[in-house]
């Protein structure tokens, strides 16, 4: 496996790739990788011949109060974790590499970033399309791949893509869980056992949610109330947000007619949790619970 740190060093290897007739799969993460990253390689692996991830914590979405400097860090039990589902290559720049002295040119996505996780956290996603923007830029990949337990995410950068005219698919995979249920989630290690217990009142909620949905309740408040109260009966949870919009252009909606994400952020502790589900009315299936 290919491991570089530099731009010219991952071109270099995708013109290679390229040369040789290959397709490029590629996947951005910040590291510390779980069992949900490894289905978006696994995937990645499936549909193209050159797969190349990305582990890159990117001080540019994280805002002055947030995690940045504790963010779990781990390369060499990342490399091995990447090497073993087939990964070819992992790009692994430093912050002056993505960002040198001078730097002054981002991303922004309006209107779609102005709700749930863009609202609770002012500048995120200016961070997220920036980065992504110059991974794309630098990989060249034919398909990248993105998990739904970052919805909001994933539609952003769909968005910005289409918009931005860049030659490539994104492909959205389904939320990877524990047994229990919890969605999977680098920060899931601060969680302590008690902790840990609690946040699974997210995936109750969300499925309580959706059996809702399935017997027929429409009013976008009261589903949303359902959850509110839910998770209120677990005290370590401190809500950020429970929202529901439409999918995927998230415009605010009284009843559902049509797909709608239910997003909810929740701070367990230190730790806050992100999870969704998309509420399908047409034929009462609730997908990604």
């Amino acid at each position: 496996m290919f491991i570089c740190h530099t731009a010219a060093e991952i071109r270099e290897f995708v013109r290679g790739a390229r040369a040789g007739g290959q397709t490029v799969g590629f996947v951005p993460t910040m590291g510390y990788l779980h069992e949900g990253h490894l289905e978006l390689m696994r995937r990645a692996k499936k549909q193209c011949g050159v797969v190349i991830i990305s582990i890159f914590i990117n001080p540019a979405q994280f805002g002055p109060n947030e995690d940045f400097t504790q963010y779990p860090r781990d390369l060499e039990r990342d490399v091995k974790m990447a090497g073993d589902v087939g990964v070819d290559a992992v790009f692994n720049p430093t912050a002056e590499e993505m960002y040198p002295a001078g730097y002054c040119t981002y991303v922004d996505v309006e209107r779609i970033t102005e709700r749930l996780c863009g609202l609770s956290r002012p500048g995120h996603f200016r961070g997220v399309a920036t980065v992504v923007t110059k991974l794309f830029n630098i990989v060249n990949p034919d398909k990248a791949f993105f998990g739904q337990k970052d919805a909001q995410q994933v539609l952003v950068i769909k968005r910005m893509a289409a918009d931005l005219n860049m030659d490539l698919e994104v492909v959205t995979v389904p939320t990877v869980r524990e047994a229990d249920g919890l969605a999977m989630s680098s920060r899931n290690i601060y969680l302590d056992a008690g902790q840990r217990q609690a946040a699974l009142v997210l995936h109750r909620s969300l499925k309580m949610a959706a059996g809702a949905v399935a017997s027929g309740l429409r009013d976008a408040s009261s589903i949303k109330q359902l959850v509110i109260d839910m998770i209120k009966t677990e005290p370590l949870a401190v809500i950020d947000y429970v929202e529901i919009y439409s999918h995927p252009d998230l415009e605010p909606v009284d009843k559902l007619w049509g797909p709608a994400l239910l997003a909810l952020a929740v701070k367990i502790g230190r730790t806050r949790l992100i999870d969704n589900i998309i509420l399908e009315v047409l034929d009462h299936v609730s997908h990604d619970v």
